[in-house]
């Protein structure tokens, strides 16, 4: 008989400087996944609320007074002993100077560095989630209007949305040139608008603008080695547990999973649920969106899953819709 895996629910916090410099603390030696950076926290005990448990673990380890403030997401993670749930607060304030008082190394580090430092599986999405866009708009396919479309585009820009999915399988299947053009035309207002652009699925073209790629589930088995020079983002649509860690093994910067709940464009389709979602969260440690039948709305339930954001069309893009075709984000 299978014995069930421990569960541990750890808080951690996140804590910056005045420069917005963010904490972190080595893991001494001794411990699982020794020389290890981490965020800083440690285990809830019984009767103890997270805010409790966060204040108290950062006074014993740094010997500091924290105010905590809300959750910004909580991360389920599977180890080969144990099943954790790591919570991270946000640190409104504190008083006193940092130190290791159980002999851990600290460093403070820019955010944009964070990246660099090697850490624990359940720690890695919570970088995602302080460096990546919380919301990923998918482009629908442009329909007749061209223009119409790309003005659509500078609308979801000007609203804030800053990691963009150029992606339209009709038109790239039966129109390649034209899709080209409408490519290069979209990828400027993006570059304008200081947005992060990825294009879906092809790698060629992907490569020859100098943008991100968006590779479907179907692409990460034939592929050993990163499709992009160094630099370039790389997301990928996954629907297993098996895609994730395909997407992982590759070096993806983040993918994109569901379907979560119902959409319109495919009714009766089966769905994930947060559930579902969250079961394969704690299997891999990439950062990950939730699609499928959500929108901005979502974020707050996202995040209490794992998820570091919300990919979308419908809820992104600023004109209605019709999604009868072939729309799917996540395919």
């Amino acid at each position: 008989m299978e014995v069930p895996l421990r569960s541990i629910h750890v808080v951690a916090g996140v804590i910056r400087d005045p420069r917005g410099r963010i904490l972190l603390a080595r893991r001494s030696g001794g411990r699982d996944l020794a020389g290890l950076w981490e965020f800083p926290g440690g285990k809830r005990e019984p009767g103890e609320s997270s805010e409790q448990a966060l204040a108290r673990e950062l006074k014993e380890e740094l010997g500091i007074e924290a105010e905590v403030g809300h959750t910004l997401i909580e991360v389920p993670q599977q180890y080969p002993d144990k099943r954790i749930r790591l919570e991270v607060r946000d640190v409104l304030r504190w008083k006193g100077s940092p130190r290791g008082r159980e002999g851990q190394a600290l460093t403070w580090v820019a955010p944009e560095r964070l990246g660099r430092y090697s850490m624990p599986p359940a720690d890695r999405p919570v970088v995602g989630m302080l460096r990546q866009p919380p919301l990923y708009l998918v482009t629908p396919e442009p329909g007749l209007d061209h223009a119409a479309w790309l003005a659509g585009l500078e609308t979801a820009l000007e609203a804030g949305h800053d990691r963009v999915q150029l992606r339209a399988p009709r038109l790239a299947a039966e129109a390649a040139g034209t899709w080209r053009t409408l490519v290069e035309a979209a990828v400027a207002r993006c570059r304008e608008a200081g947005a992060e652009v990825l294009l879906n699925r092809d790698i060629a073209l992907a490569a020859a603008l100098g943008v991100g790629v968006h590779l479907g589930s179907e692409q990460l088995a034939t592929l050993t080695a990163p499709p992009l020079p160094a630099g370039l983002p790389m997301g990928a649509s996954c629907h297993t547990l098996e895609d994730l860690r395909a997407a992982q093994a590759l070096g993806c910067d983040f993918a994109v999973l569901g379907s979560v709940q119902a959409t319109a464009s495919h009714p009766g389709a089966p769905t994930l649920g947060w559930d579902g979602f969250a079961r394969m969260r704690e299997q891999v440690s990439l950062p990950i969106y939730a699609i499928g039948g959500l929108g901005a709305d979502d974020l707050a339930e996202a995040r209490r899953h794992g998820a570091q954001g919300i990919a979308a069309i419908r809820d992104f893009w600023p004109a209605p819709l019709d999604l009868s075709g072939d729309l799917r984000a996540s395919a």
